[in-house]
């Protein structure tokens, strides 16, 4: 029994430490939000991601982590799981939805905060 509370307590902390080390450093945000021209849809769709993604998305990498890494997906120009085209809808579709291993989140989050994560993640 003691294992098990060992094994989930060395899960959380790892899971705690990717999430805090996965912070962006101010001044690269910044850079991101001048580039897409829509700066506070970045901000909020970065702080949803950060919030609700991280747990299994790397931002600053293409590594999977429990899902894969989304670094340099828009510039790829397709899913790395079906290798589908990448556009604003299919990633809409991919979030509210999910897939096998991704729950949906078009019960938890709304078409708004969808498309500043949307936003966001075209940064990366």
């Amino acid at each position: 029994m003691n294992r098990n509370f060992m094994t989930l307590g060395i899960a959380a902390l790892a899971v705690a430490s990717a999430v805090f080390a996965q912070e962006t450093p101010p001044e690269k945000t910044q850079a991101k939000k001048s580039a897409n021209g829509n700066g506070a849809a970045v901000a909020r769709g970065k702080e949803l991601f950060d919030k609700k993604c991280a747990v299994c998305h790397y931002a600053d990498s293409d590594a999977k982590k429990i899902g894969p890494g989304l670094k340099g997906m828009s510039k790829r120009g397709t899913f790395t799981v079906k290798n589908d085209k990448v556009t604003d809808e299919s990633l809409k579709v991919w979030i509210e939805n999910g897939d096998t291993l991704m729950p949906p989140f078009k019960d938890v989050l709304e078409p708004a905060q969808i498309k500043d994560v949307i936003a966001y993640v075209k940064t990366l």
